[in-house]
């Protein structure tokens, strides 16, 4: 019997990552339109949800959780605080709260709601096509068939690394949360340099992203280290040298290495901001 057979999902927020679990988990026929519920506050997205993937939308997010077996989490983590509040005492003990709010601890989840089975994972964007990478972990409550459910809804959407340590989610939001900004920055960067040279931004566009596709694709399918790929490519005195050369010399290690960092205490700010009351004076950019 499938994992997730006979489940009744909810889902609070219907944003871009919860479309994309819902598509996931529908083309992969791990779940049937008929067990999923979702919630949106946004009556114009409720359609827009309801008809794309053809499960039940509403308003009202303490109706959805109502006989829901896993209630998935999907807001924004400054709205997560008057959610939990809403849903306080409204979801069984039984239930598997599966969460994928940036930065947002697992305790705080379990005493806003009074609920001790709790996931947390971090996907990325990539999940929208199932070719995402997802981190996650769980509480000391969550057993091992609902481990076996998440895992389900985490594969429909790409790969998945399951850690010990809760602290790898914050991690894991500044690489792979944060991974794809990365990239698309360096693509855009690439395209425009493309552009410089002379080639039409739409041909610079295709050299761009296929050059990467198929690296990405030639370093997963090779044991080698990436270095030892990077130096495959690096002729003495050719042009990946002298290319390589400026690049370091700019500092780009350093700088993506700042970069993450910055990233990583962003997603522990958030976590702090939403345990704090609501006059505290730590502030949080969105």
């Amino acid at each position: 019997m499938k994992p997730l057979q006979g489940k009744n999902i909810a889902i609070i927020g219907s944003g871009n990552m919860a479309g994309a679990m819902i598509g996931a988990l529908l083309r992969k026929n791990e779940l049937s339109p008929d067990q999923i519920r979702a919630s949106d506050p946004y009556p114009e997205q409720q359609k827009i949800i309801a008809a794309k993937y053809g499960v039940s939308v509403t308003g009202d997010n303490r109706e959805v959780v109502k006989s829901a077996d896993i209630v998935i989490l999907s807001v924004k983590p400054q709205v997560l605080p008057s959610v939990l509040s809403e849903l306080k005492g409204k979801i069984s003990p039984s239930s598997l709260v599966f969460s994928i709010v940036a930065g947002m601890p697992i305790s705080t989840i379990q005493k806003g709601l009074s609920h001790k089975a709790v996931i947390r994972s971090m996907p990325n964007t990539p999940a929208q096509i199932s070719a995402g990478m997802t981190v996650w972990t769980g509480s000391e409550e969550v057993s091992e068939s609902q481990k076996s459910e998440a895992r389900v809804i985490l594969k429909a959407m790409g790969n998945e690394l399951y850690v010990e340590q809760e602290d790898f989610l914050n991690m894991a939001t500044a690489v792979s949360g944060t991974g794809p900004t990365y990239v698309f920055l360096l693509a855009e960067a690439l395209v425009d340099a493309a552009v410089h040279l002379g080639f039409s931004r739409r041909d610079a566009r295709m050299i761009v992203l296929e050059t990467i596709r198929g690296s990405v694709e030639f370093a997963l399918q090779s044991e080698l280290h990436l270095a030892q790929l990077r130096n495959m490519v690096t002729s003495p005195g050719g042009t990946s040298a002298e290319a390589i050369y400026q690049l370091e010399k700019g500092g780009m290690r350093t700088i993506l290495s700042k970069a993450v960092w910055a990233a990583y205490q962003k997603s522990q700010l958030l976590g702090k901001k939403a345990q704090e009351p609501p006059d505290s004076p730590l502030k949080v950019e969105n």
